[in-house]
This record gives C-alpha cells, sequence and structure tokens, in this order.
C-alpha cells in the first residue's frame, strides 16, 4: 500500500518489491496470486471507510469501464476489444467499475473484470487463469447491476445513479431502478424510444425538433480539461400516466458550436427536480473518469503484472484502497483549509438560525 501510493514513476511488482525493501518481487506476486486472503472482504472494508468518510446520502453511483492494454492471450479476460481508454480495437483486458461522487470527493467502490464469452466457452483455459466453473458469461451491463444491487443491498448512502449509453440503453436495467425507486439521469442512444402521449414507441430524437428556442438552457455541467463543460440543455417529460410525485425526462445536451451533435438522456427523478439539478447528475459521469485517471497516475492502477483472475481483482482492490485513502485525506485538506477562512465563532454568520 505505501507503495501504490509511493511517487515511483511505475508501480509493478518489481518497483513495489524495492520500495517495500525486498530483494525481488517474488513475495509481492505471492501476495496476489498465491497466499490466501478474500479480496471481496478487503473491498468491503475500503466501502466502510469510503462511506464512513465521503458518505452522502445525495451521492452519484458511476458506472463505467475502463481497458487495460495487454500482450499475449493468457492474461484472464485478454482478447482484441474495444478500448474507451485507447479509442480503438486492442488486445486488451476490460475491467467495469463503480464510482462514489460527492462533494467532497470521488473514487471507486467496486471493480469486476469482464470476460468476453471466446473465455467463458473455454472452461479449460479459464482454469488455467483461475476462473472458477462457477464464472459464467455475463454482459457489462449485467456486471453494473449487480454492483448497483449489492450498493443498495448495503445500504451506501446515495441518491443517484448515472451511466454512459453503453450502459444507459438498456431499458430493463432503468425499469429495474424505477421498480426499486431509484433516481436516474442515464446517457442512451438517439434511436431509443420512450412512452408519450401520442406514442408508445416514441424515438427520443423526435422530442426536440420543434422545441421552442426559449426551452433551451446554456449550462456548464461542470469543469473539465479545458475548463467549463457548456452546452445548451432541454428537457421534455414523457410517460405521463405515473405516480405523482415522480417524474420521467428525456433530456437532450447541444453543442454549442455544432448543433447538429446531441446527445439523449433518460431520467427518473421526483416531481420537484430542475433542469440545473439533472444537468449536474448527468455532469457527475465525468468523474469516473478522473477516478481512472488519478488511480491509475497516482496509484498503479494499470501496473500490475498478474495473468490470473484473483490476482486481478486482488490488485484493483489495493489500487482502489489506495486511491480511497489519498481522497479521504485531500477532502480533509480541503475541510481543514475552509475552517481557517470560516468566520470566527463571535461572528452572528458562523452559526445556523435557530430555525435550521
Amino acid at each position: 500500500m505505501r507503495g501504490l501510493i509511493a511517487p515511483l514513476e511505475r508501480k509493478n511488482g518489481w518497483t513495489l518489491a524495492e520500495e517495500a525493501g525486498h530483494a525481488g518481487p517474488d513475495r509481492l506476486h505471492r501476495l496476489l496470486n498465491r497466499i490466501e486472503w478474500d479480496a471481496d472482504e478487503v473491498l468491503d472494508d475500503v466501502r466502510e471507510y469510503v462511506v464512513e468518510y465521503l458518505g452522502d446520502p445525495g451521492a452519484v453511483l458511476i458506472v463505467d469501464d475502463t481497458g487495460f492494454l495487454k500482450k499475449g492471450v493468457r492474461s484472464a479476460g485478454v482478447q482484441r476489444q474495444y478500448s474507451g481508454t485507447a479509442g480503438r480495437t486492442e488486445n486488451c483486458q476490460v475491467g467495469v467499475f463503480l464510482a462514489y461522487a460527492t462533494g467532497r470527493g470521488r473514487t471507486l467502490i467496486d471493480r469486476r473484470l469482464y470476460l468476453p464469452a471466446s473465455w467463458t466457452d473455454d472452461r479449460e483455459r479459464c482454469r488455467r487463469a483461475g476462473i472458477g466453473d462457477t464464472v459464467v458469461f455475463e454482459t457489462k451491463v449485467a456486471m453494473a447491476r449487480a454492483m448497483v444491487r449489492r450498493a443498495i443491498e448495503e445500504k451506501i448512502p446515495f441518491g443517484w445513479v448515472t451511466a454512459d449509453a453503453g450502459y444507459g440503453y438498456s431499458k430493463s436495467w432503468r425499469s429495474e431502478l424505477e421498480r426499486a425507486d431509484v433516481f436516474h439521469v442515464m446517457a442512451t442512444t438517439r434511436h431509443d424510444t420512450v412512452v408519450t402521449r401520442w406514442a408508445l414507441d416514441h424515438p427520443v430524437h423526435d422530442l426536440f425538433h420543434d422545441l421552442p428556442r426559449q426551452k433551451w438552457k446554456r449550462r456548464s455541467c461542470g469543469n473539465g480539461a479545458h475548463g467549463p463543460r457548456v452546452f445548451d440543455w432541454a428537457r421534455v417529460e414523457v410517460r405521463p400516466w405515473h405516480r405523482e410525485d415522480r417524474r420521467h425526462w428525456v433530456i437532450a445536451r447541444r453543442s454549442v458550436r455544432r448543433p447538429e451533435e446531441i446527445s439523449y438522456y433518460i431520467a427518473y427523478c421526483p416531481a420537484g427536480t430542475t433542469l440545473d439539478q439533472l444537468i449536474h447528475v448527468a455532469g457527475s459521469r465525468w468523474a469516473v473518469e478522473e477516478c481512472f485517471q488519478s488511480a491509475k497516475q497516482e496509484c498503479g492502477l494499470d501496473d500490475y503484472q498478474v495473468r490470473r483472475y484473483p490476482g486481478w481483482h486482488r490488485h484493483m482492490t489495493l489500487a482502489m484502497a489506495a486511491h480511497a485513502c489519498l481522497t479521504v485525506l485531500r477532502a480533509r485538506e480541503l475541510d481543514a483549509g475552509k475552517a481557517e477562512t470560516d468566520p470566527p465563532a463571535s461572528s452572528p454568520s458562523a452559526f445556523p438560525s435557530s430555525d435550521a
């Protein structure tokens, strides 16, 4: 763990062993591959730690996947497949992750290695990579659903779920979230359909053609690498025959420079939710990308030298623990800095009113 947060250029078995004062990487390789310990139980500890220091009932759970470029064919789950990290099809592994984002920080709280059908259909190959016979093929959406279910069962405090169109297009998952009364803003494709007053299968992209100009609002959905991410936003209510205290919306996000570029979201939320609130949740999805970037740069998330299925989950869990630790430390520093600039206790503004 000290090695994973140390200022090392690479955080593989050799460099971590050197940081720990070992003569070689054998002991660390045994830790990841052979010694008996339960990575899922350690992950439970990580989640409890995150909830203790960052827990917020308004937090956003964010699902996304990231690729890990690999050579050869023996690493669990490796094959030529699309990698969002590379932006193209590469020989890689793909992990599906769940991030937890609040106003005080964001970090990763769950992970699963995606196994293509070419792997799960070859049980002997799976056994050589440490994949048990009970592990069957699951789509990335199925993995995402399982991770969010687990967060709900463990009563992790959160207010929203969001994901990109690769996950949000799944009507069955959106329906499952709605039945559990879990509020969500899910990206979807322009070909998705919704129920309206006029049709049972109304294409979402047709909802905004004749929308008056004043219905579009120019808003930032958060800061990106080059400053505020500003778009034009609009929403149209759908599924009008529903409970009074809930609403369904289709949200459109239009590029300011290229108005023909429009992205769509499906939202399920309390009746009083404003467009600005929905934009904030939609924009929160970028927090998972920041988690991937910082965890890879600062905590060695992608520097592992393991091929077996259990070893992958063990390394990810330890890197996530290191990332959670750094996130909490940063939140504490921000809290301390804020406390130093707060008004003194003698000032009336430093205290809430009796009504509060």
